[in-house]
């Protein structure tokens, strides 16, 4: 799994991801109001929830894939990438179009384009000569 260094550093963003969403995953499929300031009202509202869900959910699987089948880790990489960035620039277009949220959004924001960009460094140096086993 994290055995040696090479995989250590192709692996370990997809495990923190995975161990941030799942758990909001979950407050967003069941208890969104308790974190966010929102109050679902009608089941298409819910099941919109539900739908972001199963989405952040089946990320993680394949995430977590990625960190236990070396056939899943190029796609977990690429999966992480377009996930995190995608979150994270949708919010830097959020802060010059809606202005600046709390705290805890503008550091997942950061978090995000860190661990995108992470992403993007480990298929760099995973696909130079360097890194090859």
């Amino acid at each position: 799994m994290l055995k040696t260094k090479h995989n250590f550093i192709y692996k370990i963003h997809l495990l923190i991801s995975s161990i941030i969403v799942i758990p909001i995953a979950w407050v967003y499929g069941f208890n969104p109001a308790s974190q966010f300031d929102i109050q679902l009202q009608t089941i298409d509202e819910h099941n919109f929830f539900k739908a972001i869900m199963g989405l952040y959910l089946g990320c993680t699987v394949l995430w977590i894939l990625g960190i236990l089948k070396e056939q899943y880790l190029n796609t977990a990489l690429h999966s992480n990438i377009v996930f995190m960035l995608g979150l994270g620039l949708g919010r830097v277009v959020s802060l010059f179009i809606d202005g600046t949220p709390t705290f805890g959004y503008l550091f997942g924001t950061f978090a995000e384009l860190f661990l995108g960009g992470y992403g993007i460094w480990v298929l760099r140096i995973k696909n130079t000569n360097f890194a090859k086993k």
